[in-house]
């Protein structure tokens, strides 16, 4: 059975990004279910107007009523799946990244229970849990690059499992946890931006 190495994330001094417009938070929840560690994804609305059908992490802008960036965390999980906060094990946070629009972005990674999920039908079309040994097998994994207007040469990380497609911003933030907590190693470096 495949299992996430959690110290090194535990460890992990992220790095943060203070020159954005927004800010936004994201949890990555490690679920396992009999002996292996999978990851829920949502799959974001087809009516929203940013990343509309995308696989992304559980997550959203912060608000003011947000005292820290991981207060908006868990309380973007708890509006989108229904994750009690109080279930939440916190194992680390990961870098901070930019998209597109104008988010930083700042990923927490965390223990959460195999329960069934409720999901907000006004922002989550489908909460999805994938098995880390499918996220592991280079035949679900492939990369190109590309030259973004803005952002210049980039790398863009795509994970294929089950149907689902992982990539954009949820895929850097994948590779760099898988990177941190198991033995792959991304062919290529991602850049500041592909979502």
């Amino acid at each position: 059975m495949v299992r996430l190495t959690l110290d090194p994330v535990a460890a992990h001094e992220p790095t943060t990004i203070t020159d954005q417009t927004y800010d936004a938070a994201v949890l990555a929840p490690v679920i396992d279910r009999d002996g292996e560690d999978h990851l829920l994804f949502t799959r974001r609305a087809d009516h929203l107007g940013e990343h509309p059908g995308q696989m992304s992490f559980p997550g959203g802008g912060a608000e003011p009523v947000d005292e820290t960036i991981l207060e908006t965390a868990l309380r973007e999980a708890n509006e989108e799946i229904g994750l009690d906060p109080e279930t939440v094990e916190i194992v680390g946070q990961l870098d901070d990244i930019r998209t597109v629009s104008e988010y930083a972005v700042t990923p927490f990674v965390g223990r959460v229970p195999d329960q069934e999920y409720e999901r907000d039908g006004s922002e989550v079309a489908e909460i999805v849990t994938l098995p880390l040994s499918e996220l592991l097998d280079p035949a679900n994994f492939e990369y190109e690059r590309r030259d973004h207007p803005y952002y210049g040469d980039m790398v863009v990380h795509y994970f294929h499992v089950d149907g689902y497609t992982v990539w954009g911003a949820t895929g850097r933030i994948l590779v760099q946890l898988l990177e941190l907590a198991t033995d792959f190693d991304a062919p290529e470096p991602s850049a500041q931006s592909d979502s």
